[in-house]
């Protein structure tokens, strides 16, 4: 055997030491406890008791109009508001409006929550509402309680001839989006 081999055999026979010696330090006891760790998220589920709050044909201008509802929380996570978003369709049947926004005749003269008897929208024309949305509650728990509400639109008669509105409709939509409550770091 040449020098080369032999210098390759005293190499593999240090590593085969070395192998030994490292196993040598291990413990001779070990032990081993698993665990099983869940996390679950929870739901947010924002509940309302009708589709549709107010349906009203053949309104005249200075008509008054009504409507409620209930909001639930069906969830399993707290929330921390809930925000209303409006939008509206003009659909213009009869004689052209010319740029006259019937939004700007139909008036919410209020939204109120009953529960706390407080009033959440005062006096505000559907043209209005349509811009940034509106918080409507705050700290909504998941305990299963109801919010109830209250609504009251009027068509303001502006003492002018309105007659353009006639055969017109307004396709309100009313969306409610539920916040989440805060993180919390030592939940």
């Amino acid at each position: 055997m040449g020098v080369k081999g032999k210098l390759l055999t005293s190499v593999a026979i240090a590593l085969c030491g070395l192998g030994l010696i490292s196993e040598g330090t291990t413990a001779y006891f070990q032990d081993k406890e698993p665990t099983t760790n869940t996390f679950t998220t929870g739901v947010l589920e924002l509940g309302i008791n009708k589709p549709t709050i107010i349906d009203v044909k053949g309104l005249v201008p200075g008509d008054t109009v009504h409507g409620n509802f209930e909001l639930t929380n069906d969830g399993s996570v707290d929330m921390k508001e809930i925000l209303l978003h409006s939008s509206y369709e003009v659909i213009d049947k009869g004689d052209p409006n010319n740029g006259d926004d019937l939004g700007d005749h139909l008036v919410v003269e209020y939204i109120y929550k009953v529960n706390e008897r407080k009033n959440v929208v005062i006096q505000k024309k559907l043209s209005e509402l349509s811009g940034e949305p509106i918080k409507v509650s705050d700290e909504f728990p998941s305990e299963g309680k109801v919010e109830k509400y209250a609504v009251r639109i009027k068509f303001v008669d502006n003492g002018q001839n309105q007659n353009h509105f006639q055969e017109d409709e307004l396709k309100l939509k009313w969306e409610f989006e539920a916040v989440q409550r805060d993180g919390d770091s030592d939940f």
